[in-house]
């Protein structure tokens, strides 16, 4: 079982900076993938990044390729995504997710979720 904990979200001005975090309970966080994908009102649930157990693989959608990174601290049991140039569209409700086995971008392969965090960015 895991247990994940975001936090760092915020509003920021449009072309700023925020980095969210998440924190997994339990002593498996090593083995699992790790994602973040995001939703907006009215807008389903959509891909953000992911990063492989050991960090040595990551993809991102398109949208946000060149702004945004994923990393991971498997000694502390962190995930971050650190997001830069930001824009009003990435506002959403921020969640990240844990899986064991390979890295997916499709959120009915993950096995456990975060509440989320609230990323806003005025224009």
């Amino acid at each position: 079982q895991v247990q994940l904990v975001e936090s760092g979200g915020g509003t920021v001005q449009a072309g700023g900076s925020l980095r969210i975090s998440c924190i997994a309970s339990g002593r498996t966080f090593s083995s699992h993938s790790m994602g973040w994908f995001r939703q907006a009102p009215g807008k389903e649930r959509e891909f953000v990044a992911f990063i492989s157990y050991k960090g040595g693989r990551t993809d991102y959608t398109d949208s946000v390729k060149g702004r945004f990174t994923i990393s991971r601290d498997n000694a502390k049991n962190l995930v971050f995504l650190q997001m830069d140039s930001l824009k009003p569209e990435d506002t959403a409700l921020y969640y990240c997710a844990a899986r064991r086995g390979a890295t997916i971008d499709r959120a009915y392969a993950y096995d456990y979720w975060g509440q989320g965090t609230q990323v806003t960015v005025s224009s």
